[in-house]
């Protein structure tokens, strides 16, 4: 299955499934799950990078566990809207997933989630050890929470 459009991966899930959010770092894969009405989204696990296929069946092994249907990576898209070189590293990896499991992966323009997230962490006082902790798994719920409100028709 190719990559999909958010308006288009809600038919590609299976009955009661839910989505993954993806936060693709170079050392760490924050992870987010959504509810199975896709309406919330709570951040969920961080896996730590090795190697792809490894990376891969960590992932594959917690949607299997989750009963997820789909997956939302962030693209991490410049602030002037190009794709740069971690774009095209997202998109490989995508690919690469996909040659290993068909499953419906939509893309999300990820611009300053990370930064959004180290400030509420910044405000609620976290010791720098909490933060390194959470940001990616936070990461990634804020940008599966953003494909949601997106895929619901909700503007903020």
């Amino acid at each position: 299955m190719p990559l999909c459009s958010l308006a288009d991966i809600r038919p590609h899930l299976g009955r009661d499934a839910r989505l993954m959010g993806l936060d693709l770092g170079t050392r760490t894969i924050g992870l987010a799950l959504s509810d199975v009405r896709l309406s919330i989204a709570s951040p969920f696990d961080t896996i730590r990078r090795t190697k792809f296929t490894q990376d891969a069946q960590a992932l594959f092994a917690l949607m299997d566990r989750q009963g997820v249907g789909g997956l939302v990576l962030g693209l991490p898209v410049e602030m002037d809207g190009t794709e740069g070189a971690r774009c095209q590293s997202t998109r490989a990896f995508v690919r690469n997933l996909l040659r290993l499991r068909d499953v419906p992966v939509a893309l999300w323009d990820e611009r300053l989630s990370t930064a959004a997230v180290t400030r509420t962490l910044l405000e609620a006082d976290a010791s720098r050890a909490r933060r390194a902790q959470v940001v990616d798994k936070m990461a990634a719920a804020y940008i599966l929470q953003g494909a949601l409100d997106s895929m619901a028709g909700r503007v903020f």
